[in-house]
């Protein structure tokens, strides 16, 4: 055998490992990513259906467990964190991503709605905000308004930051969107009821709020890190 066919046949020999070791990687990783949303998936199902009971236990003694109610919204934003951690890995177009984020919002809403009768039955006075963001590239704020409000939350324990995906198909939500009279202008606010759209400073979204509606509420001594 010439030098010539001798190299090529090592060459070719190399081509078939590497296109090998290539395919078993993708596979491993691909298979790796399956599992990995399976977990996400298996623990968020867990979460939504504890929160669901709590819900439950809230209305039927709302003013009794008044003070359950903001541990509740604590697990609410922890749910949040771990489903935003699976759009970030898998894609905001993921068909399973997508079916938990419809469940997580309803899970918001319902949390929303639960905070409105307390503050009815119960003479609470709470301070919440309704944001609604896109990923449908038209809002290019979104990010740092989602940072803003995170730290607010982190600051303010007891402030109650509700976040929705304005494009998701989701009749509750679109029903939310529509009792608001909101426009598809992002980033956008609710903030105890007053609308407001776009984001330029953490001191501006701050100016939003009532006066003295963020002094009323326990800040925390060292904020944690912002993320959306």
């Amino acid at each position: 055998m010439s030098l010539f066919a001798r190299n090529a046949l090592i060459a070719l020999g190399i081509t078939i490992v590497l296109a090998g070791t290539l395919v078993l990687t993708v596979d491993y990783l691909n298979r790796a990513r399956v599992n990995q949303l399976s977990a996400i998936e298996d623990q968020l199902s867990i979460d939504t259906l504890s929160l669901d009971t709590q819900f439950s236990l809230l209305e039927a003694a709302p003013c009794d467990s008044a003070a359950s109610s903001t541990a509740l919204t604590g697990e609410l934003s922890d749910l949040g964190s771990r489903l935003s951690y699976a759009e970030n890995q898998l894609g905001t177009t993921n068909p399973q991503v997508v079916r938990l984020k419809e469940q997580y919002s309803l899970l918001e809403i319902r949390d929303y709605l639960i905070t409105k009768q307390l503050a009815a039955a119960c003479g609470t006075k709470p301070v919440t905000v309704l944001y609604f963001y896109s990923n449908a590239n038209d809002c290019s704020n979104c990010d740092q308004a989602g940072y803003a409000l995170s730290y607010l939350r982190d600051t303010y324990p007891e402030l109650r930051v509700y976040s929705f995906d304005y494009n998701l198909n989701l009749g509750a939500l679109q029903t939310l969107i529509t009792v608001n009279k909101l426009r598809p202008k992002f980033p956008a606010f609710v903030i105890n009821g007053k609308t407001s759209y776009g984001f330029t400073s953490l001191s501006n979204l701050e100016s939003r709020f009532p006066k003295g509606a963020l002094a009323t509420t326990t800040a925390t001594s060292t904020a944690t890190s912002a993320k959306k």
